[in-house]
C-alpha cells in the first residue's frame, strides 16, 4: 500500500519537484536532502507522530517544537501539517518560563525536541507528569539514498492544519496568532508572484524560524517554488561571508587540474537590517581574497535579490550596500505576524524607492484610515487643505489575513473592524503610513500588481507617532536622518512627556568612533552639535530636543526596538540626571 500525504497545495508542490533537486542543505556540514527525501520522511514522521499521540486524533491539536535551523524543523513542521496539526514553533534563545508560557497557552498536546535541545526540553516540562519531551522523531534519508515508496495524495475535508506563531509581546504577554494552512499558503502564492522565485534559486537562511520572516518568506515559500534554502546555522558574519563568497574564490588546482568551486552560488538573501550593517561592518578585515569574491557574490548578476525587512531600512544601510554590491538595490517591503507579508517594493530597481515599502502585494487589500477622524483615505484626498499629507493607519484584508488570537477573543474583536460593506472585516494593523506618487515608480515594470502611489511606513500608531506642539512627527523619518550622520551609529527616536507641548522629540544614539571625537571644543558630538546638523534635513519640530548617548540599543531577534522600555529605562533617568547636560529647547526656535 502506498504511503499518503493529505492533498494539500504544500504536498502538492513538493510532490511534484523533480525528486533529484536539493531541498535543504545544511551549510556548515554540506549535509544535503532532496525534494523526494523531503517527501519519504515527511510521510515516516506523520506516521511517527500518530504512533507518538496512542490513537488520539491529532486534527486541530497544537504540536509545540524546540528544533534548530535545519532539515528536521523542515520534516517536523510538514509532519504537524500532513496529520492536520497546528505547528508551534519554539525559539531555543528563550527561556525556558517563556516556553511553558508558549506550551500552556497554546494547550500543545506534544513537545518534540531535537538531541541539541534535550536539556532544555526536560527544564520547560519539568514537574509536568502528563507532558514529556519526544525527542529525535526524524529518521533522515541523506542525499542519494535509495529505498523510496511511492508517496501517494489523498483528498481531505479537513481545515484544521496551520501554524501558531508568537508576537513578540511588547505591549502584553505573547499572543498565539493562529494562521490556517490556507492563510499561508495565501501568503505563499502572493510573494511567488512579486518576487519570482524559482526552481534555480538558492536561499542563504539566517534568520529565526519562529518568526514569519523566517517560516514563509524564506522556507515554506522556496519548497513551493521547488528552490533549495540553505540553513547557515549557527549563522555568524564570518561564516555568512565565507559561504557567499565560496564559488568566486580563486580556482585552486591539484596536480594543475583546476579544482571546481566546491558550492553553489547564493541567488536570494532575505535578512534584517542589523545583519546588513554587521555584515558590511566585517567586510574590510576580510582578506583580500574573501573581499573580492564577497563583493561578486553579492553583485546583480549572482545575487538575485536582496531584500531587507522586519525593521525600518536606514537610508545610509542601503546606500552602502549598493555601492559594496557593485549595484545591488535593497528591496524593502512591510508585514507583520498576523498577516504575512502585506506591501513590497517591486523587482525592477526603479520600485525599490528610499523609505518606502511599495504596494499592496497580490491578493491583499490595503487602506489608509485617518488616524485623527477615522475617515478612510481615499484615492487623490492624500493632501489636506492645509497641504499636509494626511496619516492613516494601515489596515488589511483578504485571504493572507491570519483567524484569530488563540483563547483571546477581546483581543481578536478589537483588532478587526466591522464588516462595512460584505467583503470581510479589516485588520488594524496598528502601523501608521502616508501613501504619494513617486516620479518613475508604480508603472508597471515590476508587475500589475506594483502600480499607483506608493505607501511610506511612518511607525507604530502608539510609539512612532509623535504629537509635539500641534505637529505630528515621524520617529522613522528623524531616524533615517540621524543615521545619515557620520557620527551616529545607532538611533531611535522616541517621545516624552511634555508639559508645554504635549510630548518632545527626544533621541537615544550610539556615537560612531567619529562622533566620540568630533564634537566642539574636541569633546563628544552632542546635543547642539546633533541640532547643527540636522537643521538643513529637518524642520526644527521635528529635530530632538534631548539626546542620550548610550553604549548599546537592546533588540529583539529581529531587529525591532521596544521603545516604550527604551523611554522607561533610559530616558526616564533624566528624573535624577540631566541628559547631556543640554539645554531645554523650543522646538520652534532656530538654531
Amino acid at each position: 500500500m502506498a504511503h499518503t500525504l493529505p492533498r494539500l497545495p504544500i504536498f502538492e508542490a513538493i510532490t511534484r519537484h523533480d525528486p533529484n533537486r536539493t531541498a535543504v542543505v545544511h551549510s556548515l556540514s554540506g549535509r544535503s536532502f532532496t525534494y523526494g527525501n523531503l517527501v519519504q520522511d515527511v510521510v515516516d514522521a506523520k506516521q511517527r507522530l500518530r504512533q507518538e499521540s496512542r490513537g488520539a486524533s491529532l486534527e486541530g491539536e497544537r504540536i509545540a517544537f524546540l528544533i534548530e535551523n535545519s532539515y528536521d524543523y523542515v520534516v517536523t513542521l510538514l509532519a504537524v501539517i500532513a496529520n492536520h496539526g497546528i505547528a508551534v514553533p519554539l525559539s531555543p534563545a528563550f527561556p525556558a518560563s517563556e516556553l511553558r508560557y508558549i506550551i500552556d497557552q497554546s494547550q500543545s498536546m506534544m513537545l518534540l525536541s531535537s538531541s541539541k535541545f534535550q536539556s532544555k526540553a526536560e527544564d520547560v516540562v519539568s514537574g509536568d507528569l502528563e507532558l514529556k519531551p519526544i525527542f529525535n522523531m526524524i529518521q533522515k534519508r541523506l542525499e542519494g539514498s535509495a529505498n523510496s515508496t511511492p508517496v501517494a495524495l489523498e483528498d481531505c475535508a479537513s481545515t484544521s492544519a496551520g501554524m501558531m506563531l508568537y508576537t513578540s509581546g511588547t505591549t502584553s504577554r505573547p499572543k498565539g496568532v493562529l494562521l490556517p494552512l490556507s492563510a499561508l499558503t495565501a501568503q505563499c502564492l502572493s510573494l511567488l508572484q512579486a518576487w519570482n522565485y524559482s526552481t534555480t534559486d538558492r536561499l542563504l537562511h539566517v534568520l529565526p524560524l519562529h518568526h514569519i520572516h523566517g517560516t514563509v518568506n524564506a522556507l515554506l515559500t522556496p519548497l513551493f517554488a521547488g528552490s533549495t534554502t540553505e540553513f547557515l546555522f549557527p549563522f555568524s558574519v564570518e561564516a555568512a561571508w565565507s559561504r557567499l563568497a565560496a564559488p568566486f574564490l580563486p580556482v585552486q588546482t591539484i596536480d594543475h587540474q583546476p579544482k571546481p568551486a566546491l558550492k553553489p552560488k547564493i541567488t536570494f538573501f532575505t535578512v534584517v537590517p542589523t545583519i546588513y550593517n554587521r555584515l558590511m561592518l566585517a567586510h574590510p578585515e576580510l582578506s583580500e581574497d574573501l573581499q573580492k569574491a564577497s563583493r561578486e557574490a553579492i553583485s546583480p548578476k549572482n545575487l538575485r535579490l536582496n531584500i531587507s525587512g522586519s525593521a525600518a531600512l536606514p537610508t545610509p544601510t542601503k546606500a552602502a550596500w549598493t555601492e559594496l554590491s557593485g549595484g545591488n538595490v535593497l528591496l524593502e517591503r512591510y508585514g507583520m505576524t498576523e498577516v504575512g507579508m502585506a506591501l513590497s517594493c517591486g523587482l525592477d530597481n526603479s520600485d525599490r524607492v528610499d523609505g518606502s515599502v511599495g504596494w499592496p502585494l497580490p491578493f491583499v487589500e490595503a487602506r489608509l484610515v485617518d488616524s485623527d477622524t477615522g475617515e478612510v483615505i481615499c484615492e487623490g484626498k492624500e493632501v489636506d487643505a492645509q497641504g499636509r499629507e494626511r496619516l492613516g493607519e494601515i489596515q488589511l484584508r483578504g485571504p493572507t489575513v491570519f483567524k484569530e488570537y488563540w483563547r483571546n477573543p477581546d483581543a481578536t474583536e478589537s483588532e478587526f473592524t466591522a464588516d462595512e460593506d460584505g467583503k470581510g472585516r479589516w485588520f488594524k494593523t496598528g502601523d501608521v503610513a502616508v501613501r504619494r506618487s513617486v516620479d518613475g515608480a508604480g508603472v508597471g515594470k515590476s508587475g500589475d500588481w506594483a502600480r499607483g502611489k506608493m505607501f511610506f511606513i511612518q511607525g507604530r500608531k502608539s510609539a512612532d507617532i509623535i504629537k509635539t506642539g500641534g505637529e505630528k512627527v515621524s520617529a522613522l523619518e528623524v531616524e533615517r536622518e540621524m543615521l545619515s550622520l557620520p557620527e551616529v551609529a545607532e538611533c531611535a527616536v522616541v517621545a516624552l512627556p511634555s508639559g508645554n507641548w504635549g510630548q518632545k522629540v527626544a533621541a537615544v544614539v550610539v556615537l560612531s568612533e567619529k562622533g566620540k571625537t568630533g564634537g566642539r571644543r574636541g569633546k563628544g558630538w552632542g546635543p547642539m552639535d546633533m541640532r547643527r546638523a540636522l537643521k538643513e534635513k529637518l524642520a526644527n519640530y521635528k529635530i530632538p530636543q534631548e539626546m542620550r548617548v548610550v553604549g548599546h540599543i537592546p533588540r529583539n531577534a529581529m531587529g525591532k526596538i521596544n521603545k516604550k522600555e527604551l523611554v522607561k529605562e533610559i530616558m526616564d533617568r533624566q528624573l535624577t540626571e540631566s541628559l547631556q547636560r543640554s539645554p531645554r529647547l523650543d522646538p520652534k526656535t532656530e538654531v
